[in-house]
């Protein structure tokens, strides 16, 4: 099933404890330490709802998000409506595998492990070539992504996630499957739900299916894409990653 067609529309409410203001601050920390002059425009690979777009174009980027679910890409376009922008914020349904335009950016982001979602590796390839076909030299392509021996020390369990609010009642069951013979975890996620005042209940189900990557890996896919890897670290926290580091970011350069 297509990746977040009817998910969409309740991906913003399960991920409500998500502190996207953190996340931007974080990555635009990271763009003012290792840029080589200040950076003015940003592309964003796999921008969903565009809430962290939209937060780092109001610190003063002009953002281009690419997103391959037109349902988000509604979303955000509906918000940023509602925004008093300076500066261009443009949204685009798009494959971040194939997306190429015209015009080159200092920054390139791929956020909340989109990277992962890249399952292959011609798609993993595929990807870091349009972060380099978009970034002027010495530009940098700042993003995170399932860490490999993470998953495998620590392995993917079932969860659940309620959410109340918004005249709707959500139960979201995650429900991981490891494939250690394609290094992937197929997530199948399973949201009940009703409406206030109905007793109805509603279901939604899809597969979401990512890739747990290694550092040997991507240091090769970067070289091979004309990047090197300037920084790494635990995503947010700054510390070493390790097998307790479910999330890992790196920051790499345009060579």
């Amino acid at each position: 099933m297509k990746n977040f067609y009817e998910y969409s529309q309740y991906y913003d409410l399960l991920n409500n404890e998500k502190n996207y203001a953190a996340e931007a601050n974080y990555v635009f920390s990271l763009i003012k330490k290792y840029a080589y002059a200040p950076a003015k425009s940003l592309l964003e690979l796999g921008c969903g709802t565009g809430l962290h777009a939209q937060l780092l174009n109001q610190m003063g980027l002009s953002v281009m998000g690419v997103d391959l679910s037109e349902q988000m890409l509604d979303l955000a376009r509906e918000r940023s409506k509602q925004l008093s922008l300076s500066r261009p914020l443009e949204f685009f349904n798009a494959d971040v595998r194939t997306y190429r335009v015209d015009k080159k950016f200092d920054i390139v982001t791929s956020l909340f492990h989109v990277l992962s979602y890249q399952t292959t590796d011609d798609d993993l390839n595929d990807t870091f070539q349009t972060a380099a076909l978009h970034l002027e030299v010495g530009g940098l392509f700042i993003f995170d992504f399932w860490y490999g021996p993470a998953v495998l020390w620590q392995h993917p369990t079932m969860r659940i996630k309620r959410y109340q609010g918004n005249g709707l009642n959500l139960t979201r069951i995650a429900e991981p499957v490891i494939d250690d013979t394609r290094n992937v975890v197929d997530v199948n996620y399973s949201i009940y739900g009703h409406r206030s005042g109905d007793s109805e209940i509603f279901q939604v189900n899809e597969r979401h299916s990512l890739r747990y990557l290694f550092i040997s890996e991507l240091d090769k896919l970067m070289s091979h894409n004309n990047f090197s890897r300037v920084h790494m670290e635990e995503w947010l926290t700054g510390n070493v990653p390790s097998c307790d580091t479910w999330g890992v970011c790196i920051v790499a350069r345009k060579t």
